[in-house]
C-alpha cells in the first residue's frame, strides 16, 4: 500500500538557481525529491519571476531579494492567501523564519519547520548589531513556538534549538542534508578531473569551498599553509566562493608570502563542483561556529575525496562513521596543519575513493532523506 499523498506549502529564503547557500540547496534539492515520496509541494521565496517559469508554477516569488522588508512581507502574505486559496495545503513547511513570521495568522493547517540554522547568532558571528540580534531572535522564537514538529540537520542542531530557544525536545526530530549522488557517478580521475580545470598536475591539492565570511574558519586555514607548506613544500591551497572577506583574505595570503601555495578563485559554478572535489587529494572545512550539517563535506565524499573537518556543530556527524580520522581534534590554525600534513605525507591513512562514495551514497542520497522527511510530515498530520 502506497503513501497517501501530502500536499504542503514550504517556504522558503531565496531560490538556489539565483542564491546560493546550505539553505537554499537544501530548499530546492527537496523540492525536486519529495513529490517522488508523495509529498506535493509548492514554494513560495524571494526572487524573480522566472522562478514560477523555470519550476512550472510550482514555486513562485513573492517579491524580489532586494526589495524592501515591508515589501517581501507583504508580497508573502498576498501569495499565502492565494495559494492557501486555491490549492488547500494540509501542511505548511517553514525553512525561513523572516517569511514564516508574518504570516502565522494565515496558518490554520499544522506547521512544520525545517531548521537550517541559528539565524540571529548567525548574524551576530558576521557582525551583526545587539539590536539586531535579539529581534531575529524573536522572530524565530516566535515561529518555532507554533511547530508541530522541528527537523534538525543535526544531533548538535537538535540540542542547540532545545538549549537556546526553549523547545520541547519531544517535538525535534533529525534528519541530515542529501546529496545527489547520480550526480557524482560520471566525475573522472583526479588527473583528468585537474585537466579539465587547468589544475596543476604535479602538485599535492587542498580544496575548500566557502563563503567567505567569519565563521569559515578561512582565516585558520590561509594560516595554517604557512606550516604545512615547510612540510609539503610543493602544497597548493584553492579557495572557492565568495563574500565580504576577499580583500582580507588577499591581503593574508600576500603578507604571510603564500601567492604560489594559496590561491582564491571566486565563485565556482554548481556544475563545476564535482570536478573540483575530485581534483583535489583532500577537502576541508575549517569552520569555527555553527555548522550545522556540512554539505560541502557529504559532496566531496560523494566525488571520491575524504573530507577532513573542524569539530564544529553538525560536521563529526557527517564523517565520523567513515573515519574518526576525519575529524580534527580542535579549531584553529594548528590542528589544521597537523591534519593536512599527515595526511598529504601518509601519516593519516584515509578512505578511498569506492568507500567515500559508498558512504555518501548509502546514508545521504536525496531520496532516502526524502523518505524520512515524509515521515516526520505524516507524523505532524496526526
Amino acid at each position: 500500500m502506497g503513501r497517501s499523498p501530502i500536499r504542503t506549502l514550504q517556504l522558503g529564503m531565496g531560490w538556489f538557481g539565483e542564491q546560493s547557500g546550505g539553505l537554499n540547496r537544501v530548499y530546492f534539492e527537496l523540492l525536486r525529491h519529495l513529490p517522488r515520496v508523495s509529498v506535493k509541494v509548492r514554494g513560495l521565496v524571494a526572487g524573480s519571476a522566472t522562478i514560477a517559469e523555470q519550476t512550472g508554477g510550482r514555486v513562485r516569488a513573492f517579491a524580489p531579494v532586494n526589495a524592501p522588508l515591508w515589501q517581501r512581507w507583504r508580497g508573502v502574505r498576498r501569495e499565502m492567501a492565494i495559494l492557501t486559496a486555491d490549492y488547500h495545503p494540509q501542511l505548511v513547511v517553514s525553512h525561513f523564519a523572516l517569511y514564516t513570521y508574518p504570516v502565522l495568522g494565515q496558518i490554520k493547517v499544522p506547521l512544520v519547520v525545517h531548521f537550517h540554522g541559528p539565524w540571529a547568532d548567525e548574524s551576530a558571528v558576521e557582525g551583526g548589531r545587539g539590536a539586531a540580534r535579539i529581534i531575529k531572535k524573536s522572530v524565530e522564537a516566535a515561529v518555532y513556538r507554533r511547530a508541530r514538529r522541528l527537523i534538525c540537520l543535526s544531533q548538535a542542531f537538535a540540542v542547540l534549538l532545545v538549549e537556546r530557544y526553549g523547545v520541547d525536545p519531544a517535538r525535534v526530530r533529525i534528519v541530515p542534508g542529501g546529496v545527489d549522488a547520480g550526480r557524482f557517478e560520471g566525475v573522472p580521475d583526479r588527473a583528468n578531473a585537474r585537466e579539465q580545470l587547468g589544475w596543476p598536475r604535479d602538485r599535492p591539492l587542498v580544496f575548500a569551498v566557502r563563503r567567505l565570511v567569519r565563521r569559515m574558519g578561512l582565516e585558520d586555514l590561509i594560516e595554517a599553509m604557512v606550516d604545512v607548506r615547510r612540510r609539503v613544500p610543493d602544497v597548493l591551497l584553492l579557495v572557492g566562493g565568495r563574500g565580504p572577506l576577499l580583500d582580507e583574505l588577499t591581503a593574508r595570503i600576500n603578507s604571510l608570502g603564500l601567492g604560489d601555495h594559496v590561491r582564491l578563485l571566486g565563485f565556482i559554478p554548481d556544475e563545476a563542483l564535482p570536478l573540483a572535489y575530485r581534483a583535489a587529494d583532500i577537502t576541508v572545512v575549517p569552520t569555527v561556529a555553527l555548522e550545522g550539517f556540512g554539505l560541502i563535506a557529504v559532496e566531496s565524499l560523494a566525488a571520491g575525496t575524504p573530507t577532513l573537518v573542524t569539530p564544529v556543530g553538525g560536521l563529526p556527524e557527517v564523517v565520523r562513521d567513515l573515519s574518526a580520522d576525519l575529524v580534527l581534534p580542535s579549531t584553529g590554525a594548528r590542528a589544521l596543519a597537523e591534519g593536512i600534513s599527515a595526511t598529504l605525507r601518509g601519516g593519516i591513512v584515509l578512505p578511498d575513493t569506492n568507500a567515500c562514495r559508498a558512504f555518501a551514497r548509502e546514508r545521504y542520497d536525496w531520496q532516502t532523506i526524502a523518505t524520512r522527511v515524509h515521515s516526520v510530515y505524516a507524523e505532524a498530520m496526526k
